[in-house]
C-alpha cells in the first residue's frame, strides 16, 4: 500500500471505531440499564477482547502459549495491568529462549 492508502485506512478504521462507541451512547440514551442487560453489556468487552486473543495464543508456538496461561493467572490474581503486560512480555522472551 501507498502512504495515502495506508492513511486512508488507518482514518476509515478510526472512524468506524468513534463511530461505534459514539452509537453506543445514542442508542442507550433514554434506557435504565440494569439486571440481565447490564451484565449483559459489561460481558461484551472482555468476551470481544478474548474473540480476537484466542485465535493467536492457539495458533502460535507453546512458548506464547505457556506465555499466555502465565499472564492470565496474573490478570486473574488482579496484579496491576502495567506489571501483567510485563510478567506476559518477559515470559514470552524467557519462554522462547528455553523452548529453542
Amino acid at each position: 500500500m501507498t502512504d495515502s492508502a495506508t492513511l486512508l485506512a488507518i482514518l476509515g478504521m478510526a472512524l468506524a471505531t468513534y463511530a461505534t462507541r459514539v452509537s453506543g451512547f445514542y442508542l442507550l440514551n433514554g434506557l435504565n440499564v440494569t439486571g440481565r442487560l447490564k451484565a449483559g453489556l459489561d460481558a461484551l468487552p472482555p468476551a470481544i477482547l478474548m474473540a480476537v486473543i484466542a485465535p493467536t495464543i492457539l495458533a502460535t508456538g507453546p512458548a506464547e502459549t505457556m506465555a499466555a496461561g502465565i499472564t492470565a493467572i496474573a490478570a486473574y490474581l488482579k496484579v496491576p495491568l502495567a506489571l501483567t503486560i510485563i510478567i506476559g512480555v518477559v515470559s514470552v522472551v524467557v519462554l522462547r529462549m528455553v523452548m529453542t
